[in-house]
Order: structure tokens, then C-alpha cells, then sequence
């Protein structure tokens, strides 16, 4: 029997194991996905216990997290630290083939490693081109340079296919054009498209067939579309699957995030970035706003709007402890904790 399709919605859960309240909103059949933080996580033994009690309740969600390396690392302990980016940026610029085959190899660990407690991807990699202006972006960046950019970010996807997790890009069109941090308010970039098109956007347009998912900033160009990005048909519909051809998923930023917050409440968030042409939303840190984003779909729709959420679980499974004794992962460790060793991270 074929699995009903996934709902739209990916919010998350309360702790290291699932509350009553969690498993309510995992059964709501809007939705598709749940994304894990580093209050989720004590050990590798707990996450897999949780993973495993999630696909009990709900068997076909898909499990995310962001777990890009640097500051944004949700699991920590036995996971391999992985560097900011930025650092494989700078190594770059001293060896290009050095740096490639080590991000291909990042690309790899990282996907395995989440893959082996049971879950289907992390959301990266970052294709902001940032040179160290954005508070929120910063050492997350491999850089100000869009050429290395797009050729480290394609050797790390290549490393996360080769593990069996799909990649997904963000933050379209670009973050790294504006200093304010959109978890905090809404950024406000006054260039044109032109500007945007022949810096920021190179990376997203390079990479594009082989990216799985996009993942659009909640920043607002108000000299190119009166909406931001994540609410927006233009960039969205017309830009991003018309001119450019992309027909992966795209995914919301965090609708709980303040950049978002001018769309209106969880449910008019919601229903608006649907209309723009996101396939799935984010919510994040509020189940109450979860609740009410769910409860307004029910009443906005007469069936569940289907996510194609499907296509982003992991295509492999690993085994955690074959996978830590294997000679590559090792090699990876050692390869990576001599980058930090001999590498400074330059910004935040």
C-alpha cells in the first residue's frame, strides 16, 4: 500500500522524548516533518531512541536538522565537530585541492553521521556569499568570493549524495548582503535586482541542478518585489522556478522568526508563504503558533495539500558505531581537527 503523501508543515518537538502534545501534532496529517534542536539531543543513543519513537508515531515524516558545522552544530559529543565553513574558505585560497576534496569529505561525514541516528537531512549547505558583514551569516559563509562559494558548496553536496542525503540551499536569493540577523527583525536590502542577480544569487543559480530543496531568506528587496523573499510569487514562482528552472522543494525559513512577522500571525504566515510557492513551512519554538498555523490549514482547505516531502529522506541507512571504527571517518576527524587547528576564523 502506498504511503499517504506528507502535509506541508515541519515543526519540531519539546525534548529528549516525545510529550503527549508532541505526538498530537506528529499525528495531524498536515504534517510532513520534524526538525530536531540541540535541546533534543543528550547522546547518540538517546537521539536514535527518539528518532526511532518518532517514526513509531509518524513512520513516514521526514526528520531534519541544521547541523551545518561552526556555531550552527545541534549535536555535539561523540558527533565529529564540523568547522565553519568559512574555514574551508580560507584553506581554499592557500590549496584548492586540498580544500575541495576535504569539503566533499565534510559533505559525507556530516550526512552519515546524522543519518545513522535516524534521520533524513540536514539543511545546508549555506550559499550566502558574506564577507563577514551579516550578523547572522558571518563564518557560515565559505566566503565573499561567489566562485568559491559555488566550488566548495558543489564539492560538499557531492559529499552528501554520496551518504544518501538530499542538499538543500539557502538562504535565496541571498544573506550576506545586509548586516541585520532575520531571527531578530526583518532585514531590509535597498539593492536592485541586477546587483543582487550578478553577486548573491551566482551560487544559487550554479548550483541549482543539484540542489534538492532551496531555502528562501526572510529579507525584503522593496526596489525589486513588495513582498519578502519568503512570501514572494516574484521571487519564488517567477524568479526561482520559472527563470531559473528549479523544481525541487522549497521550504520556508522559520515562519517563527522576526523577519516573518510582518506576513501577520502563524496562520495567515503559513497560508502566505503556500501561495508564494513554498512546498513546506517551518515552525519552530512555538507550538501554540504550530497549533494554530495547522488549525487555520484545516479551515483554509478541504484536503491536505500535498508537501513532495517524500523525496528528501535519506536514500542510506549507517550503522553509528561501523561507521565511527570505519579508517575514512577517522581520517576525516583527523583532516578536519588539523584545519581547525592551523585555520582562525577571521569574523563571527
Amino acid at each position: 500500500m502506498t504511503p499517504p503523501e506528507l502535509g506541508p508543515v515541519v515543526l519540531d518537538v519539546i525534548g529528549t522524548t516525545l510529550s503527549e502534545n508532541d505526538v498530537n501534532l506528529l499525528q495531524n496529517p498536515w504534517v510532513g516533518g520534524v526538525i530536531l534542536f540541540s535541546r533534543n539531543y543528550t547522546n547518540v543513543v538517546q537521539l536514535c531512541a527518539l528518532t526511532a519513537e518518532i517514526r513509531k508515531v509518524a513512520p513516514n515524516v521526514v526528520i531534519a536538522v541544521d547541523h551545518e558545522g561552526g556555531r550552527v552544530q545541534r549535536f555535539s559529543g561523540e558527533f565529529t565537530p564540523i568547522p565553519a565553513m568559512q574555514q574551508l574558505g580560507n584553506l581554499y585560497i592557500k590549496s584548492p585541492a586540498e580544500a575541495l576534496a576535504l569539503a566533499h569529505e565534510t559533505g559525507w561525514l556530516l550526512a552519515a553521521e546524522v543519518i545513522a541516528c535516524g534521520l533524513d537531512l540536514s539543511f545546508t549547505p549555506v550559499l550566502d556569499v558574506d564577507d563577514c558583514r551579516s550578523q547572522i551569516i558571518g563564518t557560515r559563509s565559505f566566503g565573499p568570493d561567489p566562485a568559491i562559494v559555488i566550488a566548495l558548496a558543489e564539492a560538499l553536496i557531492d559529499g552528501l549524495h554520496e551518504a544518501g542525503m538530499s542538499a538543500t540551499g539557502k538562504h535565496f536569493p541571498g544573506h550576506g548582503g545586509v548586516i541585520e540577523d532575520s531571527h531578530l527583525e526583518l532585514p531590509v536590502d535597498n539593492r536592485s535586482f541586477d546587483e543582487v542577480a550578478r553577486h548573491d544569487l551566482q551560487p544559487f543559480k550554479a548550483l541549482l541542478p543539484k540542489l534538492e530543496a532551496i531555502m528562501p531568506a526572510h529579507i525584503h528587496f522593496p526596489q525589486i518585489a513588495p513582498e519578502p523573499v519568503g512570501f514572494s510569487s516574484f521571487w519564488l514562482q517567477q524568479v526561482l522556478r520559472e527563470d531559473l528552472g528549479f523544481n525541487g522543494i522549497i521550504f520556508s525559513d522559520d515562519l517563527t522568526m522576526e523577519g516573518a512577522v510582518s506576513a501577520g500571525d502563524y496562520g495567515e504566515r503559513t497560508l502566505k508563504a503556500l501561495a508564494a510557492g513554498c512546498d513546506s513551512v517551518l515552525i519552530c519554538n512555538n507550538p501554540g503558533g504550530a497549533q494554530e498555523a495547522l488549525t487555520r490549514l484545516d479551515a483554509a482547505f478541504d484536503s491536505v495539500l500535498p508537501s513532495r516531502l517524500e523525496c528528501m529522506r535519506a536514500k542510506q541507512c549507517f550503522e553509528w558505531d561501523s561507521l565511527r571504527g570505519s579508517a575514512r571517518a577517522k581520517g576525516v576527524r583527523a583532516q578536519l581537527e588539523s584545519l581547525v587547528a592551523r585555520s582562525a576564523v577571521v569574523c563571527r
